[in-house]
């Protein structure tokens, strides 16, 4: 099963589940599998920023990369989260992945590369380092890593890397840039949005394949996407905006992960809402306010259903 341009659906950022005491909880991993499979996800993204894969240790990397891979089973396509600062580890871990069944990889490009040529650099040596049968999504997330990619400089380097087969679309703003994309034609490669789906609609409008991120209720996405597809935006939007709060909440910059990690708790999917620390922690008014917007939502959705 191997990523390619047509990529499209809901490919779900997963979470990374800890123990109190802030080992990775793998009887919670595979319970969250199975709650992802079960919302209709089309894919999984796996050891991605929001999986907090930079506070694991290459060996928990590789252990949790390979049990997820494992407890998946080539149900749908798993792409590895990659992202290094050096290019030899993302060769290392991106083989790895591969090696194990991984679909694909992702890459966020390093810090420091200020301009296109610098940037298309790095990415060439990458592309080089992986060789050409490893397939790549870029992460577009200027927000986190500082560096922008023009709509010009992406269709370069689709044009030239072959390669590259998916652009993870989280620039804020960033609708014209993915509408400029679109519209420049060549080869046509898959787009799915971050940002924790709260632009999906506009993004779906503009020529999005569908979305890559966690939000803790995947069948909102899922379905968002599915009534964008069929024409029905009204529809879509009116589903969309009954989630945009507990959205709202949950993309709140260093706050939202211990957001997202409770909710998925309290629906069953993993046993405990710990970030690995550095990382955020509830507060008792924090968790009051989660409370607050589940229930409103839920009466938004009876409305919506006609009950």
């Amino acid at each position: 099963m191997t990523l390619t341009e047509s990529a499209a659906g809901v490919y779900i950022i997963a979470a990374t589940p800890f123990t109190e005491s802030g080992d990775i909880d793998y009887a919670s991993a595979d319970r969250l599998v199975e709650y992802y499979l079960d919302k209709g996800v089309s894919g999984m993204t796996i050891l991605g920023m929001m999986g907090e894969a930079p506070k694991l240790s290459t060996e928990e990397s590789l252990a949790f990369m390979q049990h997820m891979l494992k407890r998946v089973d080539n149900r749908v396509p798993v792409v590895v989260g990659v992202s290094n600062a050096g290019i030899a580890n993302i060769a290392s871990l991106s083989h790895a992945a591969m090696d194990h069944g991984a679909a694909g990889v992702m890459i966020a490009p390093s810090g420091g590369l200020g301009t296109d040529e610098k940037l298309y650099g790095y990415f060439a040596r990458c592309f080089e380092a992986l060789g050409a049968d490893v397939p790549v999504c870029y992460q577009d997330f200027p927000l986190s890593t500082g560096v922008l990619l023009s709509a010009d400089l992406f269709v370069r380097m689709v044009e030239d890397f072959t390669q590259l087969v998916m652009l993870k679309h989280e620039d804020w703003p960033g609708l014209n840039k993915l509408t400029r994309i679109r519209a420049a034609g060549g080869r046509r490669v898959s787009i799915l949005c971050g940002n924790g789906g709260i632009f999906l609609p506009e993004e779906m409008a503009r020529g999005a394949d569908g979305a890559m991120t966690g939000f803790a209720f995947p069948e909102m996405l899922v379905n968002v996407v599915r009534l964008c597809n069929a024409g029905a935006y009204n529809d879509a939007r009116d589903l969309f905006d009954a989630y945009l709060p507990v959205i709202r909440l949950e993309q709140q910059p260093g706050a939202g992960l211990a957001v997202r990690k409770e909710i998925l708790r309290r629906r069953g999917a993993i046993a405990c809402n710990v970030t690995r620390a550095p990382g955020p922690v509830l507060s008792k008014e924090d968790n009051h306010e989660i409370s607050v917007l589940l229930e409103r939502l839920e009466r938004r959705l009876q409305a919506l259903n006609g009950d």
